[in-house]
């Protein structure tokens, strides 16, 4: 047995929680630029305290979990600016820590909140890239590269205290197998959650009743679901990952607005039945009801939402 299993107690009891949302959309409200291979991650590096701060908004906005931010934050990616290995993965563990010093800051004000709960992110090969391909899926490592990039972060996030892992944004079947052999390495719970080609398959073009039979049968993959995808793309893929397998459901889409991976900017509308930005924070949350009726404890926001959303979100009483 895992020797955290918070998370699947909690949805074992009938919870349904709420994530919190974008860190990065945060983090340049507050001026950081992320124009950089690095994402967030680099703040990491320049100012640490923000990230603990944008935590902080999101439990106090009725958020049950924060996601560190350590989507981008690799030993490979911190070597680009002459970091050593061992200082990269101080710099995970740092991620764990600021989650945390939120979730504590916030409990002295708030003793009655919760619970709340620590992901670990672990973002695919295709975010270390830095080109859109974790949109695309298609780069190609064979299963014991994958396992070494993935690795170090990940023994770094379990040490470091994470309650379990969030394994986000996943376009890659071959990817998510070397993923969930490293659960069982580390003995860790996880959540899986895909990014899209469209409602029925994730962007490698699996089929998304392929990668829930591929989770089904882990007992470290507590939820599965979708990220970082459009508003409309939710239900179809719901629906799908609920059809071919029993797990409780996970999603945080982006706010509604279309992202173009290749300039990497975002319009305000999209023309594929995504809703505007002036539509928040009712995205979301008019959403939310649906989204569990297909399944869904897990709920929270992606690229473009704020803690405005989350808590628009947190006050259904669905999420």
């Amino acid at each position: 047995m895992p020797r955290n299993t918070t998370l699947s107690r909690l949805l074992d009891a009938g919870a349904h929680l709420t994530a919190d949302g974008a860190l990065a959309t945060e983090l340049e409200a507050r001026g950081c630029s992320l124009d950089d291979p690095l994402w967030s991650a680099k703040v990491l590096l320049e100012q640490p305290q923000l990230i603990r701060d944008v935590h902080r908004d999101y439990f106090g906005a009725g958020a049950n979990v924060a996601t560190t931010a350590s989507y981008q934050a690799t030993p490979l990616g911190f070597a680009q600016r002459g970091l050593s290995e061992d200082a990269a993965l101080d710099l995970v563990r740092l991620s764990v820590r600021l989650a945390d010093d939120a979730r504590h800051a916030h409990l002295a004000g708030h003793p009655k909140a919760g619970p709340l709960l620590i992901a670990g992110s672990v973002g695919p090969y295709g975010a270390y890239l830095a080109d859109g391909s974790e949109y695309r899926g298609d780069y190609v490592l064979d299963a014991e590269a994958f396992k070494d990039f993935h690795r170090p972060r990940i023994s770094a996030l379990v040490a470091a205290g994470a309650d379990f892992l969030a394994c986000e944004t996943l376009p890659s079947f071959a990817e998510t197998e070397a993923l969930l052999a490293l659960t069982w390495e580390f003995d860790v719970e996880s959540w899986f959650s895909f990014s899209l080609r469209d409602g029925a398959h994730v962007s490698d073009g699996t089929s998304l009743d392929a990668v829930a039979e591929l989770c089904a049968s882990e007992p470290r993959v507590v939820a599965v679901g979708v990220n970082c995808v459009p508003l409309h793309l939710v239900q179809p893929a719901l629906t799908a990952l609920g059809e071919a397998g029993s797990k409780p459901l996970v999603t945080y889409p982006n706010s509604g607005e279309s992202y173009d991976a290749a300039t990497k900017t975002w319009a305000s509308a999209s023309e594929d039945g995504g809703e505007s930005a002036e539509a928040r924070p009712g995205g979301l949350a008019s959403e939310a009801g649906a989204w569990r009726e297909l399944g869904a404890r897990i709920v929270g926001g992606c690229c473009r939402t704020t803690p405005r959303d989350i808590a628009a979100l947190a006050a259904t009483g669905l999420a």
